[in-house]
């Protein structure tokens, strides 16, 4: 139900603030590094897995725009980050990154699992 609640105010911040997809290309690598040095890791996980207070980030992340209406403009537990603290170019690259976290295998697929 959360989640509902940013749905409607985001879109709405993201039109009227005339928010693009940034364009250019994302380093997954680079993203890692981000996601380190801006403490992203304390509150969703090492790997976007959630922990603590954060919510999951990974696998399969929100799009790039949502990301960063949210990221800009937070007014719940997490607090916004402007342009001056994280760049565009460290958003997308966090995105990459965040993108580039696998799926975990089916429990299935695990053999240690089905004896």
């Amino acid at each position: 139900m959360g989640l509902i609640r940013w749905i409607a105010p985001m879109a709405l911040v993201a039109g009227l603030a005339g928010v693009h997809t940034i364009a250019f290309a994302a380093d997954a690598a680079k993203g890692k590094i981000a996601f380190e040095k801006n403490g992203c890791w304390q509150c969703h996980g090492t790997v976007g897995q959630g922990a603590n207070t954060g919510p999951k980030l990974a696998p399969d992340p929100k799009p790039l725009s949502f990301i960063q209406v949210f990221i800009r403009n937070s007014n719940g537990p997490m607090p916004p980050y402007m342009q001056a603290m994280l760049s565009d170019a460290d958003l997308a690259d966090i995105h990459a990154y965040l993108e580039s976290v696998p799926k975990s295998p089916d429990y299935k697929s695990i053999p240690l699992l089905n004896q």
